[in-house]
């Protein structure tokens, strides 16, 4: 075997905080938050002399994370956030929730917004793309039916 499990999904803002509450609302938990200013990092990204502050949020099923990340330095390269989901490259994320419609209730106050409109797919799950804070893709799907 060659991958154990899917660790992280990382996403670049420009607003921490806000992205912080956006993500704890829906229901992660921010397990911790600091700043790499640290060689090493520049090694790993090829983004030398990067200054970026981090925080770790985990599922409520714990198998995954997502690093949302805010740079310092240096300055941004380019911005995809307002990208159609047909563009090239990673562009969402998806969560599985028990009640869509409270979902969106909740985070409607922190300007998520619907991208099209909240569709059923064959009586299995009742879904829905949104945009987040800073336009982040964020993929909504409710289970319909036991087991999905």
């Amino acid at each position: 075997m060659t991958i154990r499990r899917m660790d992280n999904v990382g996403i670049v803002v420009a607003d921490l905080d806000a992205a912080i509450t956006f993500f704890t609302t829906l229901g992660l938990t921010l397990e911790g938050r600091m700043h790499i200013d640290e060689p090493w990092a520049g090694r790993v990204t090829g983004v030398r002399d990067q200054r970026v502050e981090i925080a770790m949020l985990r599922t409520p099923d714990g198998h995954a994370r997502i690093e949302l990340s805010r740079f310092d330095a240096p300055a941004i390269a380019s911005d995809h956030r307002t990208a159609p989901v047909n563009s090239l490259g990673y562009l969402r994320v998806m969560f599985a929730v028990d009640d869509l419609r409270a979902t969106l209730d909740r985070l409607a106050p922190l300007g998520a917004t619907v991208v099209d409109e909240v569709v059923e797919f064959q009586g299995i799950y009742r879904l829905c793309y949104i945009r987040g804070p800073e336009g982040i893709l964020i993929g909504l799907a409710q289970p319909l039916m036991e087991g999905a």
